[in-house]
């Protein structure tokens, strides 16, 4: 394991930045994942089909957040062990260019183009 090569507070800083983020754009968006009225007094068919489709984008949208937000913390948790940077398929370490760019990658990337 040579996760020792790595700047682990550095990557423990963008995590948790990366963390807060999410976290917030969660709490805002949580109000456009709300049930559509269907007073159609107030609202015309066409217009209520947007607000449904909109709504329906901002819950993909949430659940997409969520799923990122899970994997921040798992790589938090692999800095804490020491295995944060290693492969979970080959155990290789993981490019640093790559975990730059994504900090909760879990594989290097030649295993996450097999898995394509």
């Amino acid at each position: 394991m040579l996760s020792g090569d790595l700047d682990l507070n550095h990557f423990k800083i963008l995590l948790n930045e990366k963390r807060d983020e999410i976290t917030e754009l969660i709490e805002t968006g949580d109000n456009a994942t709300q049930p559509v009225e269907l007073d159609q007094t107030r609202v015309g068919r066409l217009s209520r089909m947007d607000a449904m489709q909109a709504q329906a984008m901002s819950i993909e949208a949430k659940r997409r957040r969520e799923l990122e937000l899970s994997r921040i913390k798992s790589a938090l948790m692999r800095i804490e062990d020491a295995s944060y940077g290693e492969c979970l398929q080959c155990s290789e370490m993981i490019s640093t260019a790559r975990l730059e760019h994504n900090p909760s990658a879990t594989l290097c990337i030649q295993c996450a183009e097999r898995n394509e």
